[in-house]
């Protein structure tokens, strides 16, 4: 007897870019997969992107009044979808064909692993590579490398590989271990959520992993800029969130002294002399306030 393929749920959420989410769901379209749920979540998008539900009658929609970040709004779906694996993708990306036929195999063959991400190319550079891994953090400046980051393709890239970190923009999650780990900290808001996220998961006991043998193209920095004060507000805010949350002892002591006495220091002498008193701003924000937050 047949039996049904695992049920997946694809998670997107679009906040003012429904142009580029209707083509995610064009591409979404051409995958024969049958046991799969699309959802669109709207985060409180100041343009009305009702027509999507029109033009995309099989996804299933959920509209925010209010802007709940990437991790609130993907978590608005976790809580209302019911699947064996939860593949959230940004929707500034087109998938290719046999991506989730293939990340779905890998956890049905393997089901000690908590998730998967398939290799990242930059769709407008397709040649050109964004992920196909990541490295442990430093443990003072709360960093990391992608693996094969602005390289050429090759078919070096197209294999199986552990990584510590899955990549925000395309990761499919074991339904159990979101039950187990719990969803998205939506504390972050944008940013590091994922770095957080993948840690929890492997002290669980979960290992993580790349299939390069499968690919994703992303429009990189749609949502919020490559340089706008939203995004270094975030980033530097977030840096040592993920520091107070994940380390210990002497070394959570060692990387909150680098964050505060080279890091900022550095950072808003930076913008003072290139007179961008917006990103100075968001900087002396995102410092002070870990200081006045729990973790």
């Amino acid at each position: 007897m047949p039996t049904t393929p695992p049920k997946v749920a694809i998670i997107t959420v679009n906040f003012n870019q429904t142009e580029a989410t209707e083509e995610l769901l064009r591409s979404l379209r051409a995958f024969p997969y049958t046991e799969l749920e699309i959802w669109v979540v709207d985060n409180g998008s100041g343009e009305n992107p009702s027509e999507l539900v029109e033009r995309f009658p099989e996804i299933k929609y959920i509209r925010s009044d209010l802007n709940l970040g990437f991790a609130g709004g993907n978590n608005l779906a976790v809580t209302a979808a019911e699947a064996d694996y939860y593949f959230f993708i940004n929707n500034d990306t087109e998938v290719t064909e046999g991506l989730i036929e293939r990340l779905v195999e890998d956890l049905e063959q393997h089901p000690d692993w908590g998730g998967v991400s398939p290799r990242i190319l930059y769709h407008h550079t397709p040649d050109t590579l964004q992920y196909a891994g990541a490295t442990k953090m430093h443990p003072l400046k709360i960093g990391n490398e992608s693996l094969g980051y602005m390289e050429k393709d090759s078919e070096s890239f197209h294999k199986i590989v552990p990584t510590e970190f899955l990549h925000g923009a395309a990761m499919m999650i074991r339904g159990s271990v979101i039950k187990q780990v719990g969803p998205m900290d939506d504390v972050f808001f944008l940013y590091y959520e994922e770095y957080d996220w993948c840690e929890r998961i492997k002290r669980a006991g979960y290992p993580l992993y790349v299939d390069g043998r499968v690919a994703i193209y992303h429009k990189e920095s749609l949502s919020t800029g490559k340089a706008s004060p939203l995004k270094t507000y975030y980033l530097t805010r977030n840096r040592r969130l993920w520091a107070r949350r994940n380390q210990t002892g002497v070394t959570k002591v060692l990387s909150g002294l680098y964050f505060y006495l080279v890091v900022i220091p550095k950072n808003l002498l930076k913008f003072t002399i290139s007179r961008e008193f917006k990103h100075l701003k968001a900087t002396w924000q995102a410092a002070t306030w870990n200081l006045s937050h729990r973790a």
